[in-house]
Protein backbone atom coordinates (compact mmCIF):
# COMPACT_ATOMS: atom_id res chain seq x y z
CA UNK A 1 0.00 0.00 0.00
CA UNK A 2 1.13 4.10 -0.55
CA UNK A 3 1.87 5.97 1.67
CA UNK A 4 -0.09 9.42 2.31
CA UNK A 5 2.30 11.62 0.78
CA UNK A 6 2.46 9.37 -2.58
CA UNK A 7 -1.37 9.13 -2.55
CA UNK A 8 -1.26 13.48 -2.34
CA UNK A 9 1.11 13.47 -5.23
CA UNK A 10 -1.02 11.29 -7.28
CA UNK A 11 -4.08 12.95 -6.14
CA UNK A 12 -2.59 16.44 -7.31
CA UNK A 13 -1.11 14.51 -10.78
CA UNK A 14 -5.17 13.72 -11.10
CA UNK A 15 -5.81 17.18 -10.89
CA UNK A 16 -3.84 18.70 -13.26
CA UNK A 17 -4.48 15.90 -15.74
CA UNK A 18 -6.79 17.75 -17.40
CA UNK A 19 -5.18 20.56 -18.29
CA UNK A 20 -1.91 17.95 -19.34
CA UNK A 21 -4.00 16.11 -21.84
CA UNK A 22 -6.37 18.56 -23.29
CA UNK A 23 -5.82 18.91 -27.37
CA UNK A 24 -5.36 22.27 -28.70
CA UNK A 25 -8.01 22.72 -31.32
CA UNK A 26 -10.31 25.79 -30.11
CA UNK A 27 -13.55 26.49 -30.66
CA UNK A 28 -14.86 25.49 -34.39
CA UNK A 29 -12.06 23.71 -35.25
CA UNK A 30 -11.42 20.44 -36.77
CA UNK A 31 -11.45 17.64 -34.25
CA UNK A 32 -11.76 13.55 -34.54
CA UNK A 33 -13.99 11.65 -31.95
CA UNK A 34 -11.52 8.58 -32.52
CA UNK A 35 -9.49 10.01 -30.30
CA UNK A 36 -11.24 10.67 -27.45
CA UNK A 37 -9.38 8.25 -24.92
CA UNK A 38 -8.91 7.63 -21.39
CA UNK A 39 -5.03 8.56 -20.37
CA UNK A 40 -3.40 5.00 -19.47
CA UNK A 41 -2.43 6.39 -15.88
CA UNK A 42 -4.73 8.74 -14.54
CA UNK A 43 -7.44 7.44 -16.16
CA UNK A 44 -8.79 10.72 -17.10
CA UNK A 45 -10.81 11.62 -20.41
CA UNK A 46 -9.16 13.69 -23.16
CA UNK A 47 -9.67 14.72 -26.85
CA UNK A 48 -8.55 17.06 -29.32
CA UNK A 49 -10.39 20.05 -28.43
CA UNK A 50 -8.81 22.47 -25.67
CA UNK A 51 -10.35 22.24 -21.80
CA UNK A 52 -13.12 24.89 -22.27
CA UNK A 53 -14.54 22.40 -25.60
CA UNK A 54 -15.76 19.16 -26.94
CA UNK A 55 -15.31 17.23 -29.93
CA UNK A 56 -19.18 16.91 -31.36
CA UNK A 57 -20.22 14.25 -33.49
CA UNK A 58 -19.93 16.47 -36.47
CA UNK A 59 -15.89 15.99 -35.87
CA UNK A 60 -16.05 19.92 -34.62
CA UNK A 61 -15.16 21.47 -31.20
CA UNK A 62 -17.60 23.33 -29.59
CA UNK A 63 -18.38 25.14 -26.33
CA UNK A 64 -19.35 22.51 -23.08
CA UNK A 65 -22.64 22.41 -22.15
CA UNK A 66 -22.15 21.53 -18.56
CA UNK A 67 -19.89 21.09 -15.77
CA UNK A 68 -19.34 17.48 -13.62
CA UNK A 69 -16.91 19.28 -10.99
CA UNK A 70 -17.65 21.81 -9.02
CA UNK A 71 -14.20 23.85 -9.76
CA UNK A 72 -13.94 22.97 -13.93
CA UNK A 73 -10.47 22.90 -15.39
CA UNK A 74 -9.45 25.30 -18.02
CA UNK A 75 -11.86 28.45 -17.19
CA UNK A 76 -9.83 31.77 -16.24
CA UNK A 77 -12.04 34.08 -14.33
CA UNK A 78 -14.09 36.71 -15.94
CA UNK A 79 -12.79 35.41 -18.90
CA UNK A 80 -15.37 32.14 -20.17
CA UNK A 81 -18.81 31.35 -19.17
CA UNK A 82 -18.34 28.56 -16.24
CA UNK A 83 -21.79 26.00 -18.16
CA UNK A 84 -23.95 24.75 -14.69
CA UNK A 85 -24.12 21.80 -13.57
CA UNK A 86 -26.74 19.17 -14.43
CA UNK A 87 -29.78 18.89 -12.13
CA UNK A 88 -30.59 15.88 -9.58
CA UNK A 89 -31.83 13.85 -11.67
CA UNK A 90 -29.31 13.84 -14.56
CA UNK A 91 -25.53 14.03 -15.18
CA UNK A 92 -22.83 15.37 -17.04
CA UNK A 93 -20.50 12.74 -19.04
CA UNK A 94 -17.04 13.10 -19.56
CA UNK A 95 -17.54 14.78 -22.96
CA UNK A 96 -19.55 17.39 -20.49
CA UNK A 97 -21.31 17.82 -24.28
CA UNK A 98 -25.02 18.34 -22.40
CA UNK A 99 -27.24 16.79 -19.58
CA UNK A 100 -28.61 13.29 -19.71
CA UNK A 101 -31.09 11.32 -18.05
CA UNK A 102 -29.43 8.73 -15.14
CA UNK A 103 -29.16 4.93 -15.84
CA UNK A 104 -30.58 1.81 -15.19
CA UNK A 105 -29.23 -1.40 -13.67
CA UNK A 106 -27.07 -3.04 -16.58
CA UNK A 107 -26.31 -0.12 -18.68
CA UNK A 108 -22.92 0.94 -19.87
CA UNK A 109 -21.59 3.75 -17.99
CA UNK A 110 -17.92 5.22 -17.83
CA UNK A 111 -15.14 4.18 -15.80
CA UNK A 112 -15.80 5.50 -11.76
CA UNK A 113 -18.93 7.32 -13.03
CA UNK A 114 -21.21 6.07 -9.93
CA UNK A 115 -23.17 9.39 -10.16
CA UNK A 116 -24.43 8.20 -13.86
CA UNK A 117 -26.27 5.34 -12.48
CA UNK A 118 -29.83 5.37 -11.38
CA UNK A 119 -30.07 4.81 -7.00
CA UNK A 120 -31.91 1.69 -6.09
CA UNK A 121 -35.41 2.42 -3.93
CA UNK A 122 -33.50 2.14 -0.79
CA UNK A 123 -30.59 4.38 -1.45
CA UNK A 124 -30.39 5.53 2.03
CA UNK A 125 -29.74 2.28 3.17
CA UNK A 126 -26.97 1.63 0.73
CA UNK A 127 -25.63 4.92 0.20
CA UNK A 128 -21.64 5.09 1.81
CA UNK A 129 -18.36 6.08 0.71
CA UNK A 130 -17.51 3.53 -1.61
CA UNK A 131 -20.71 4.30 -3.95
CA UNK A 132 -22.74 7.00 -4.95
CA UNK A 133 -25.83 7.03 -3.22
CA UNK A 134 -25.86 2.60 -3.26
CA UNK A 135 -25.12 2.92 -7.27
CA UNK A 136 -22.14 1.65 -9.01
CA UNK A 137 -20.04 1.52 -11.67
CA UNK A 138 -18.04 -1.44 -12.22
CA UNK A 139 -16.22 -2.83 -15.15
CA UNK A 140 -18.25 -0.28 -17.30
CA UNK A 141 -21.88 -1.43 -16.05
CA UNK A 142 -24.27 0.01 -13.58
CA UNK A 143 -25.48 -1.89 -10.71
CA UNK A 144 -26.48 -1.27 -7.30
CA UNK A 145 -23.80 -1.88 -4.12
CA UNK A 146 -26.29 -4.61 -2.80
CA UNK A 147 -24.24 -8.16 -1.83
CA UNK A 148 -24.63 -9.47 1.63
CA UNK A 149 -22.59 -11.11 3.88
CA UNK A 150 -21.11 -14.46 1.87
CA UNK A 151 -22.83 -13.50 -1.31
CA UNK A 152 -21.26 -13.32 -4.72
CA UNK A 153 -20.36 -9.79 -5.76
CA UNK A 154 -18.01 -8.15 -8.76
CA UNK A 155 -14.53 -6.70 -8.12
CA UNK A 156 -12.84 -4.45 -10.14
CA UNK A 157 -9.14 -3.61 -10.23
CA UNK A 158 -8.39 -0.38 -11.68
CA UNK A 159 -4.27 0.16 -11.99
CA UNK A 160 -3.05 4.30 -11.66
CA UNK A 161 0.69 5.00 -12.63
CA UNK A 162 2.05 7.30 -9.74
CA UNK A 163 5.50 9.12 -9.67
CA UNK A 164 7.71 9.42 -6.79
CA UNK A 165 8.33 12.84 -5.64
CA UNK A 166 12.07 13.90 -6.16
CA UNK A 167 12.89 10.80 -7.95
CA UNK A 168 10.22 10.80 -10.68
CA UNK A 169 10.01 7.11 -10.18
CA UNK A 170 6.78 5.32 -11.62
CA UNK A 171 4.31 3.20 -9.04
CA UNK A 172 1.61 1.54 -9.30
CA UNK A 173 -1.40 2.08 -6.99
CA UNK A 174 -4.45 -0.51 -7.86
CA UNK A 175 -8.17 0.55 -6.43
CA UNK A 176 -10.36 -2.28 -5.90
CA UNK A 177 -13.93 -2.23 -5.77
CA UNK A 178 -17.04 -4.13 -5.55
CA UNK A 179 -21.01 -3.70 -5.04
CA UNK A 180 -21.49 -5.49 -1.20
CA UNK A 181 -22.93 -3.28 1.67
CA UNK A 182 -21.51 -1.23 3.90
CA UNK A 183 -19.53 -2.77 6.43
CA UNK A 184 -18.53 -5.95 3.44
CA UNK A 185 -15.68 -6.00 0.91
CA UNK A 186 -15.72 -8.28 -2.22
CA UNK A 187 -12.72 -10.58 -1.89
CA UNK A 188 -11.21 -10.98 -5.21
CA UNK A 189 -10.20 -14.88 -4.75
CA UNK A 190 -13.41 -16.40 -3.74
CA UNK A 191 -15.76 -13.20 -5.12
CA UNK A 192 -17.67 -13.54 -2.14
CA UNK A 193 -18.47 -10.35 0.31
CA UNK A 194 -16.62 -11.06 3.57
CA UNK A 195 -16.60 -8.56 6.87
CA UNK A 196 -14.03 -5.82 6.77
CA UNK A 197 -11.36 -5.65 9.35
CA UNK A 198 -10.53 -4.20 12.58
CA UNK A 199 -7.49 -1.94 13.15
CA UNK A 200 -4.12 -4.02 13.50
CA UNK A 201 -5.49 -7.14 11.77
CA UNK A 202 -3.30 -8.34 8.97
CA UNK A 203 -4.83 -6.85 5.47
CA UNK A 204 -3.34 -6.97 1.81
CA UNK A 205 -5.40 -4.19 0.32
CA UNK A 206 -7.07 -1.03 1.94
CA UNK A 207 -10.86 -2.10 0.99
CA UNK A 208 -9.85 -5.08 3.73
CA UNK A 209 -9.86 -2.59 6.65
CA UNK A 210 -12.53 -1.02 7.80
CA UNK A 211 -10.81 2.08 8.16
CA UNK A 212 -9.97 1.83 4.02
CA UNK A 213 -5.87 2.00 5.07
CA UNK A 214 -3.59 -1.04 4.68
CA UNK A 215 -0.47 0.08 5.75
CA UNK A 216 3.07 -0.71 4.37
CA UNK A 217 3.40 -3.11 7.36
CA UNK A 218 0.47 -5.28 6.13
CA UNK A 219 -2.07 -3.71 9.41
CA UNK A 220 -5.12 -2.17 9.24
CA UNK A 221 -4.37 1.38 10.37
CA UNK A 222 -6.20 4.64 11.47
CA UNK A 223 -7.95 6.32 8.90
CA UNK A 224 -5.28 8.90 7.29
CA UNK A 225 -7.27 12.03 7.99
CA UNK A 226 -8.21 10.81 11.47
CA UNK A 227 -7.33 12.64 14.54
CA UNK A 228 -4.24 11.34 16.87
CA UNK A 229 -5.48 10.97 19.98
CA UNK A 230 -2.36 11.16 22.78
CA UNK A 231 -2.40 9.43 26.03
CA UNK A 232 -3.59 11.01 29.14
CA UNK A 233 -0.90 10.68 30.88
CA UNK A 234 0.97 13.81 28.30
CA UNK A 235 -1.96 15.69 28.33
CA UNK A 236 -0.98 15.66 32.49
CA UNK A 237 2.36 16.17 31.81
CA UNK A 238 1.84 19.18 29.35
CA UNK A 239 -0.33 20.59 32.22
CA UNK A 240 1.86 20.32 35.10
CA UNK A 241 4.77 22.44 32.91
CA UNK A 242 2.46 25.03 31.88
CA UNK A 243 1.64 25.67 35.73
CA UNK A 244 4.68 25.18 36.73
CA UNK A 245 6.36 27.53 34.09
CA UNK A 246 3.25 30.00 35.12
CA UNK A 247 3.94 29.54 38.70
CA UNK A 248 7.48 30.69 38.22
CA UNK A 249 6.84 33.71 36.28
CA UNK A 250 4.86 35.01 39.20
CA UNK A 251 6.65 33.98 41.72
CA UNK A 252 10.18 35.58 39.65
CA UNK A 253 7.38 38.62 39.36
CA UNK A 254 6.62 38.50 43.21
CA UNK A 255 10.67 38.25 44.15
CA UNK A 256 11.59 41.10 42.20
CA UNK A 257 7.76 43.20 43.59
CA UNK A 258 9.23 42.64 46.63
CA UNK A 259 12.89 43.59 46.81
CA UNK A 260 11.89 47.08 44.86
CA UNK A 261 8.99 47.80 47.38
CA UNK A 262 11.58 46.93 50.08
CA UNK A 263 14.31 49.51 48.13
CA UNK A 264 11.50 52.03 48.23
CA UNK A 265 10.61 51.75 51.84
CA UNK A 266 14.41 51.92 52.96
CA UNK A 267 14.69 55.09 50.96
CA UNK A 268 11.40 56.71 52.53
CA UNK A 269 12.44 55.60 55.86
CA UNK A 270 16.01 56.81 55.50
CA UNK A 271 14.21 60.35 54.32
CA UNK A 272 12.15 61.13 57.40
CA UNK A 273 15.37 60.05 59.97
CA UNK A 274 17.34 62.57 58.30
CA UNK A 275 14.20 65.32 58.54
CA UNK A 276 13.76 64.23 62.11
CA UNK A 277 17.39 64.81 62.35
CA UNK A 278 17.06 68.39 60.94
CA UNK A 279 14.17 69.17 62.96
CA UNK A 280 16.31 68.07 66.04
CA UNK A 281 19.04 69.76 65.11
CA UNK A 282 16.27 73.49 64.75
CA UNK A 283 15.12 72.58 67.70
CA UNK A 284 18.32 72.29 69.91
CA UNK A 285 19.81 75.45 67.82
CA UNK A 286 16.63 77.51 69.23
CA UNK A 287 17.16 76.22 72.45
CA UNK A 288 20.66 77.45 72.56
CA UNK A 289 19.84 80.73 71.15
CA UNK A 290 17.32 80.98 73.57
CA UNK A 291 19.46 80.12 76.36
CA UNK A 292 22.11 82.49 75.50
CA UNK A 293 19.92 85.64 74.88
CA UNK A 294 18.62 84.80 78.73
CA UNK A 295 21.79 85.25 79.77
CA UNK A 296 22.50 88.50 78.23
CA UNK A 297 23.88 91.14 81.22
CA UNK A 298 20.38 93.57 80.61
CA UNK A 299 18.40 90.24 81.38
CA UNK A 300 20.12 89.35 84.16
CA UNK A 301 20.43 92.78 85.88
CA UNK A 302 16.84 94.55 85.41
CA UNK A 303 17.47 97.01 87.99
CA UNK A 304 20.54 99.19 87.00
CA UNK A 305 19.98 102.85 86.43
CA UNK A 306 21.55 101.77 82.89
CA UNK A 307 20.30 99.83 79.62
CA UNK A 308 22.88 97.98 77.71
CA UNK A 309 23.75 100.60 75.68
CA UNK A 310 24.91 102.67 78.60
CA UNK A 311 22.30 105.24 78.57
CA UNK A 312 21.63 107.14 82.46
CA UNK A 313 17.87 106.79 82.88
CA UNK A 314 16.01 107.83 86.11
CA UNK A 315 13.52 105.81 87.80
CA UNK A 316 10.75 106.74 85.24
CA UNK A 317 13.12 105.07 82.31
CA UNK A 318 14.17 108.86 80.87
CA UNK A 319 17.28 109.10 79.57
CA UNK A 320 18.70 112.12 82.30
CA UNK A 321 21.71 113.18 79.58
CA UNK A 322 19.31 114.10 77.04
CA UNK A 323 18.49 118.12 76.45
CA UNK A 324 15.07 119.01 75.19
CA UNK A 325 16.65 122.15 74.13
CA UNK A 326 19.21 120.39 71.59
CA UNK A 327 17.94 119.53 67.92
CA UNK A 328 17.70 116.05 66.93
CA UNK A 329 20.38 114.98 64.58
CA UNK A 330 19.23 111.73 62.31
CA UNK A 331 22.03 109.44 61.77
CA UNK A 332 22.80 109.93 57.84
CA UNK A 333 21.20 107.47 55.47
CA UNK A 334 23.06 104.70 53.23
CA UNK A 335 21.84 105.80 49.77
CA UNK A 336 20.12 103.21 47.76
CA UNK A 337 19.08 103.25 44.38
CA UNK A 338 15.54 104.75 44.41
CA UNK A 339 14.82 107.18 46.46
CA UNK A 340 11.75 109.92 46.88
CA UNK A 341 12.82 113.61 46.26
CA UNK A 342 9.96 116.27 47.28
CA UNK A 343 10.52 119.73 45.18
CA UNK A 344 8.35 122.16 44.10
CA UNK A 345 10.47 122.81 40.63
CA UNK A 346 8.69 125.57 39.98
CA UNK A 347 4.67 124.91 40.48
CA UNK A 348 4.88 127.50 42.85
CA UNK A 349 5.71 130.22 40.81
CA UNK A 350 3.35 128.75 38.00
CA UNK A 351 0.41 128.61 40.83
CA UNK A 352 1.28 132.37 42.18
CA UNK A 353 0.88 133.54 38.46
CA UNK A 354 -2.42 131.67 38.19
CA UNK A 355 -3.49 133.24 41.54
CA UNK A 356 -4.32 129.70 42.73
CA UNK A 357 -3.34 129.31 46.39
CA UNK A 358 -3.06 125.76 46.35
CA UNK A 359 0.09 124.02 47.27
CA UNK A 360 1.88 121.63 44.67
CA UNK A 361 3.96 118.98 46.24
CA UNK A 362 6.39 117.06 43.66
CA UNK A 363 7.88 113.50 44.31
CA UNK A 364 10.89 112.98 42.32
CA UNK A 365 11.88 109.15 42.03
CA UNK A 366 15.71 108.65 41.37
CA UNK A 367 18.79 109.91 42.76
CA UNK A 368 19.79 113.04 43.52
CA UNK A 369 22.31 114.57 41.18
CA UNK A 370 25.03 116.16 42.53
CA UNK A 371 26.27 119.49 41.11
CA UNK A 372 29.90 120.17 41.64
CA UNK A 373 30.80 123.01 43.26
CA UNK A 374 28.24 123.36 45.86
CA UNK A 375 30.19 121.47 48.64
CA UNK A 376 28.27 118.05 47.22
CA UNK A 377 25.06 119.33 48.12
CA UNK A 378 22.08 118.18 46.48
CA UNK A 379 19.50 120.20 44.29
CA UNK A 380 16.64 119.38 41.85
CA UNK A 381 16.78 118.64 38.10
CA UNK A 382 14.45 119.52 35.45
CA UNK A 383 15.31 117.00 33.42
CA UNK A 384 14.83 113.81 36.18
CA UNK A 385 11.15 112.04 36.40
CA UNK A 386 8.94 114.00 38.84
CA UNK A 387 5.34 113.17 40.25
CA UNK A 388 2.97 115.96 41.37
CA UNK A 389 1.04 114.87 44.57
Amino acid sequence: MLPLSLSLGLAWLASVSTLASAGTVTEGGTCSTANNRVSPDTKQFSSDCTATTFCAADNTCHKKGCRKDEYPFGYRQYSHVIPDRCPKNQFCPDEEDACQDLLPVGSLCQLNRDDECEPPPNASELAGPNNHDGSVCLNYTCMWANATLGNDCVVENTAYIGYEAGTGNQYFNVVSRGNCVNGLYCDAQSLKCLKTLDIGAACNADKQCITDNCTVDGVCGAEPNASKHLPVAIYVVVAICILGLMGGILGGLYFVHRRNRGEEREKRAQYWREQEQFRQNIMQMREQARTSLLSLPWQSQPASPRNYSGANLDEYGNNKDFNSNTPMLHAAAQPSGLRNEFSDNGYDNESRENGSTEETLVMRTGPRPTVPGNGGSSSSRRGAPTKRI
